[in-house]
């Protein structure tokens, strides 16, 4: 099966993120999904296919950025503290943990809920600085075959002159 566009890979990797994702009714799955309307968190008991909490943008007339996703993220936390949930499982859908997803996980954990005992969210993502990576020194290449000390002469061409 050829993928098509975004949506196809990103539904692939919730597949297998689900596959080893699983809640319960002590540690429900925390799942988010933000659309390009609204976005949304469940508190899902796996075991029982139930629905224990749940927050959305539906109610809040807000913009779609990562001030509203920690807003999200805390109205979500709150619900879930009602229902008496204290841990939970992060599913976040396939989407990547940047942006309006880090946003509502972020704060979620802020306002009370756990991910387990001694365990951080997922790290965040460094961008690439730019630089080259730690070359050898040359004192490692010597022996080897093929490398050679000296650093040849870029080639150029030699044009032909016309008669």
């Amino acid at each position: 099966m050829k993928l098509k566009n975004r949506k196809d890979y990103r539904i692939r990797r919730h597949k297998r993120l689900r596959q080893k994702v699983q809640g319960s009714a002590t540690r429900p799955r925390m799942s988010i999904c933000v659309t390009n309307s609204h976005m949304y968190v469940q508190f899902i008991d796996d075991d029982a296919g139930t629905t224990l909490a749940s927050a959305s943008t539906l109610g809040m007339g807000a913009k779609l950025n990562v001030g509203t996703a920690q807003e999200l993220g805390a109205k979500a936390a709150q619900a879930a503290i009602d229902k008496g949930i204290s841990m939970v499982v992060i599913d976040r859908g396939g989407f990547s943990y940047h942006g309006r997803v880090q946003g509502i996980v972020e704060a979620a954990l802020e306002a009370g809920l756990k991910v387990r005992e001694g365990e951080q969210p997922p790290p965040r993502l460094k961008k690439a600085s730019g630089k080259p990576k730690d070359k050898p020194d040359s004192s490692e290449t010597e022996g080897k075959k093929g490398k050679s000390d000296k650093k040849s002469a870029p080639k150029t061409a030699k044009k032909k002159e016309v008669k």
